[in-house]
């Protein structure tokens, strides 16, 4: 058995996991400034410490509806092999040890799930954490 490390967060009332070793930082929710003729998805820019970084609305990526920022909004900043961007979500519940063996890959669970967005299905007490393929997410804009 294997384990990995999730950042877990919620997006309206789903559950949802980052890989630890992509996430550089948690930061709250800034002032974001918007990009002529980004993706809708995309929602600007932030200066994170002399860093300019892009903000994507991960709910507008899932098609999950329009943001409702609040005091639990954060800004997940995440790097791949090719980017780094933020993604805006809903929380920031926790870090997670998920044992490989409690995941299930999508393509085995349903064929109707974007497998670019998403890596596997997470089984934990009972609930479902979706595991985000975040270089599918932030590589293939």
């Amino acid at each position: 058995m294997e384990q990995k490390q999730y950042v877990i967060v919620r997006l309206d009332q789903e559950i949802y996991g980052v890989d630890i070793q992509q996430v550089q930082v948690i930061e709250r929710l800034s002032r974001i400034t918007r990009v002529p003729q980004a993706p809708t998805f995309i929602k600007g820019v932030i200066n994170l410490r002399g860093d300019i970084i892009p903000v994507m609305s991960l709910r507008d990526k899932l098609n999950m509806g329009v943001d409702d920022y609040t005091n639990d909004t954060r800004i997940i900043i995440v790097k791949t092999k090719k980017n780094v961007m933020g993604l805006i979500v809903d929380e920031v519940k926790e870090v997670m040890d998920l044992d490989t063996s409690d995941m299930e890959n999508v393509h085995e669970f349903s064929s109707k799930i974007n497998s670019e967005y998403i890596k596997a299905l997470g089984k934990v007490d009972g609930d479902i954490v979706v595991i985000l393929n975040v270089s599918g997410l932030v590589d293939n804009n």
